[in-house]
């Protein structure tokens, strides 16, 4: 993998993550890299909450990949904490280049390193190449998934 830097998401990566978000048929409907202000907004409450990370691939100074994680505690299965990956991108020249497995890899031992007893994700039912990606690392696709637009 080279020299792979994962680190904390700052200010200065928005234009390359929103511009990760945006870079696919889904995203594009959903994301604006016109006005950077809302997500610039969304890192400061990232930032500001201890059971956030939003986090970022460099290599080589570019900025290649992102994902967040959250860590929640709960009630369910016995008290115990899960964590819940989010936004995982990479960059269109890095597919295929083992970052995305990298990036699972890491969020997964974060979520050991958090006493966390389970680690979940959703995937939009029409990422087929996500899912059989999320298989092969062992995620288990055991659930039905709602979202209710607000």
């Amino acid at each position: 993998m080279g020299d792979l830097e994962i680190r904390a998401a700052v200010a200065e990566d928005i234009p390359a993550i929103v511009g990760m978000l945006a870079d696919d048929p889904l995203g594009a409907q959903r994301e604006s890299t016109d006005d950077l202000s809302p997500y610039l907004t969304a890192l400061e409450r990232l930032t500001a909450d201890p059971n956030q990370r939003l986090v970022v691939a460099v290599r080589e100074g570019q900025v290649v990949g992102t994902l967040q994680l959250t860590i929640v505690p709960g009630l369910s299965r016995r008290g115990s904490t899960r964590s819940i990956i989010e936004g995982v991108r990479v960059h269109a020249d890095e597919r295929g280049s083992g970052l995305g497995t990298r990036f699972i890899e890491w969020a997964v031992e974060e979520s050991r390193r958090e006493n966390c007893q389970l680690v979940q994700l959703t995937s939009d039912s029409t990422r087929t190449d996500a899912h059989r990606f999320y298989e092969r690392l062992g995620f288990v696709a055991s659930h039905v998934g709602f979202k209710l637009q607000l």
